[in-house]
């Protein structure tokens, strides 16, 4: 009886590897399924592009810019200060974009560069210099792109908000009119690095 049991058991135990050998048992592919998003990659290929921008004229800062992926959802760290010679985030933050780019579907939006569209523009900025305005010390922005060509005309420029929240959130912050709004804090980080840069920063929105 000892004997058969360890038969049936070494069959079991084989059986099984044979089984896992099998090359014609191959696992299924959902072709359906896309792939993960990296903001990472997305990022590094971002600056990668700007740095060959930044390539081409003197005008401009090239040691850091400003990136905001639009793909990542509001509530989550989405600003990026970015050191373009050592390749690495400095600092990273909360902002809002503007409420015409809803969409009514979840972690889905849309752009435009139109007038009273009260949407956010994706493309290349220049970031101009500050003014006080509406919600305090704010900085000009010029569209560099056809997609955000009307952006000083649209006043859609880089401000502060008492309403958005520091750390990241499980829910969306709350929307703009177009602009790119931060948190006070956050937006202390940023006005040192665009006071003390000599050359004026670039922003680049993406989605």
């Amino acid at each position: 009886m000892k004997k058969k049991i360890c038969f049936l058991l070494s069959f079991a135990i084989f059986g099984v590897s044979f089984a896992c050998r099998n090359n014609e048992e191959k696992p299924e592919i959902n072709k359906n399924s896309k792939p993960v998003y990296s903001y990472e990659e997305k990022l590094k290929s971002e600056a990668a592009e700007i740095r060959r921008f930044l390539g081409k004229s003197t005008k401009y800062n090239s040691n850091i810019a400003f990136f905001l992926d639009m793909k990542i959802e509001s509530g989550k760290n989405r600003f990026f200060i970015y050191d373009l010679k050592h390749n690495k985030i400095l600092h990273k933050g909360l902002v809002g974009h503007g409420s015409g780019s809803e969409t009514g579907t979840y972690g889905k939006l849309k752009f435009s560069n139109v007038n009273s569209s009260n949407c956010s523009s994706l493309g290349k900025y220049a970031i101009g210099s500050s003014y006080s305005g509406r919600f305090g010390k704010a900085y000009k922005l010029y569209g560099l792109d056809t997609t955000n060509s009307n952006a000083f005309d649209r006043n859609i420029v880089l401000h502060k908000y008492k309403d958005v929240p520091f750390e990241e959130q499980l829910n969306p912050i709350c929307n703009s009119l177009g602009c790119p709004m931060v948190n006070e804090k956050f937006f202390e980080v940023i006005e040192k690095k665009i006071d003390n840069s000599k050359k004026k920063i670039i922003l680049v929105m993406y989605y």
